[in-house]
């Protein structure tokens, strides 16, 4: 983590006592990261869910995928992030959860990653692949101060464990039209965890 903390290219959201969230661009070349996309958006068996809204079921606006870092199926490219990635942020990562956002209807409305689906004190750090969409991270206690940060291709962006007590975020749908974008988040699971989201 010290590597995002301190590296000058990295913008720092949230400091260490509430977050911290940093993000830093350009980790990946360009040609790799549209390689990357590719290769996941072919690769990956996404899937298509569900839930409860307003007394009634409606389709999630993105399909999801994800995987054990042990899984024998996980994607050889998969492979090839996490090892750029643990060279950034040195976590003991197991877990890679998959959103691909086919165009500007697709979205995730604000949230925080449930704390018992998280090992304690380590951070979870988000790939960006493909086109640029915004993120809203939004103070939960007033003022709610809010940061609308365009994650590009080849960015990385990290939060710590902590910044999920006092922060949401999400990305909004668009009214103008947007390419496909694909999010890729490295996280460090519990077993008890692991084992209910399984290996596929």
């Amino acid at each position: 983590m010290q590597t995002l903390l301190f590296d000058e290219t990295v913008r720092t959201i949230a400091d260490a006592s509430t977050g911290p969230i940093t993000y830093q661009p350009g980790v990946v070349a360009p040609p790799l990261a549209d390689s990357w996309f590719a290769a996941l958006r072919d690769a990956v068996d996404w899937h298509a869910s569900t839930r409860m809204m307003y007394e009634r079921m409606v389709g999630v606006p993105r399909l999801h995928g994800h995987y054990a870092i042990d899984d024998p199926a996980l994607p050889g490219v998969l492979r090839e992030m996490l090892a750029v990635v643990e060279q950034v942020v040195p976590a003991p990562f197991n877990s890679i959860g998959l959103n691909l956002y086919r165009d500007e209807h697709d979205g995730v409305a604000p949230h925080n990653d449930k704390l018992h689906e998280l090992a304690p004190h380590q951070p979870i750090v988000l790939l960006s692949l493909g086109a640029t969409r915004t993120m809203v991270i939004r103070r939960k206690l007033p003022p709610h101060l809010k940061t609308e940060l365009e994650l590009e291709a080849g960015s990385l962006l990290l939060m710590g464990w902590n910044a999920q007590l006092h922060y949401d975020h999400g990305i909004p749908k668009l009214r103008q039209p947007v390419g496909a974008r694909i999010s890729v988040a490295f996280r460090v699971r519990p077993a008890r965890a692991r084992e209910a989201w399984g290996t596929s």
